[in-house]
């Protein structure tokens, strides 16, 4: 028996009923912060999931069992997008994720005990992944990933102003239900000898006649008044009166204003709003995207690599510049002015462009015009476009 059940039987079968209404209606209140906090978690989870985390051994970019592991399936369960949404969901609700590994696979922990020392490495115990538990295996901090949003749990914060703006929506949404409820005055001779069959006459009238008149869903209806009874309509049809529904949406908006605050993502971009796309874009991979990005490489790389090899560039990187989506064309100029400068060859642009690089040497050799060679190397080469023995201009040398 439900808690609901076991209430109501305290009250009989018609109390029972409105319990369950008063739950239900409870329920709605909390699904608007509920809207506005998932609505934040797939927006920051979506965007981290266009990143791809690149792994790098002395400098040069490979594509090993770790690039596997962090772009494509870190568990035999979840792939790499259905990863990041679970992480970021713990991070956002919990403020903290544990992240272990376990037969060379990544799980995320559903719940955990953290003991922490001043001295020596935190260590974690009753690790939970979904149904499973460690019972007598003890992590220690080095043997996890451990991330921590921020110091405090921003949903307390979150939870204690919706507390209050909760109770707003409720009462804005009763009283606007009653200054737009129909309201009607019956006028009539009711002080009369009361029959049981006089009292049933009026029963139906009240509870089955009227009830079937003002239906809202009727599109149209026909009532039979009785001799000597009158309607007149006592609604409040004052519009200075009335609570209209955008009051509270502007209240819901409330809500949703406070949630964007705490995750730094504009609100904007929670509502859909197409204004300003490319400036709310860009403060939100600056103040949320980012920040996440750095916590996330930070904590693998202290972990994942040991120092002497993380300062020999062996590391991991996170790649945030296709998270925006750019027209190719619009890189046309762009892609120009990175080639003929030297700051990419024809395979770094070809992955700018999302396409994959071409397996040939002449193809990862950068470029550089005379115009930018220095003075020093400006006399050695000389004038003139004649093409050397590789095919290349004069005008422009390879480095």
């Amino acid at each position: 028996m439900g808690l609901i059940d076991w209430i109501g039987g305290w009250f009989g079968k018609r109390s029972r009923a409105d319990l369950k209404s008063c739950f239900y209606e409870v329920s709605i209140d909390y699904f608007f912060k509920k809207l506005a906090v998932n609505t934040c978690v797939d927006l920051i989870a979506n965007t981290l999931v266009r990143c791809e985390f690149q792994t790098f051994e002395k400098g040069k970019e490979v594509r090993k069992g770790n690039h596997y592991l962090f772009n494509v399936q870190p568990n035999q369960n979840q792939n790499a997008s259905q990863f990041m949404h679970s992480l970021v969901s713990h991070l956002i609700y919990d403020n903290e994720c544990l992240v272990i590994m376990h037969n060379d696979q990544l799980y995320i922990a559903d719940s955990f005990s953290k003991e922490e020392f001043a001295l020596k490495e935190n260590i974690y115990k009753g690790v939970t992944v979904k149904n499973f538990t460690f019972t007598e295996k003890v992590f220690k901090e080095s043997e996890v990933f451990y991330f921590q949003l921020n110091d405090e749990n921003i949903m307390n914060v979150i939870d204690g102003l919706y507390s209050s703006w909760g109770k707003l929506i409720t009462s804005a949404t009763s009283i606007y239900k009653r200054s737009n409820a129909m309201r009607v005055v019956v006028k009539g001779e009711f002080l009369r000898a009361q029959t049981p069959e006089m009292q049933q006459q009026m029963d139906a009238m009240f509870n089955e006649q009227f009830k079937a008149f003002f239906e809202a869903d009727n599109a149209g209806a026909v009532f039979q008044l009785q001799d000597g009874y009158t309607l007149e309509n006592f609604s409040n049809t004052s519009k200075g009166n009335k609570l209209d529904s955008r009051d509270i949406k502007a209240l819901v908006d409330d809500i949703i204003d406070f949630v964007s605050m705490a995750f730094h993502v504009p609100k904007g971009m929670l509502k859909g709003d197409v204004v300003d796309v490319s400036k709310q874009t860009d403060n939100f991979l600056m103040f949320c995207i980012n920040p996440l990005v750095e916590l996330i490489a930070d904590e693998i790389n202290r972990k994942f690599y040991k120092k002497e090899e993380y300062l020999e560039r062996t590391y991991l990187k996170v790649d945030t510049s296709r998270i925006k989506y750019v027209d190719i064309t619009q890189l046309a100029s762009a892609c120009d002015v990175f080639f003929r400068i030297g700051a990419n060859s024809i395979n770094d642009i070809l992955r700018m462009l999302g396409r994959e690089p071409i397996n040939e040497e002449w193809a990862n050799k950068r470029y550089v015009t005379k115009n930018y060679e220095s003075v020093e190397n400006a006399a050695a080469l000389g004038g003139g476009d004649e093409n050397d023995s590789n095919g290349n201009s004069e005008n422009q040398k390879s480095i």
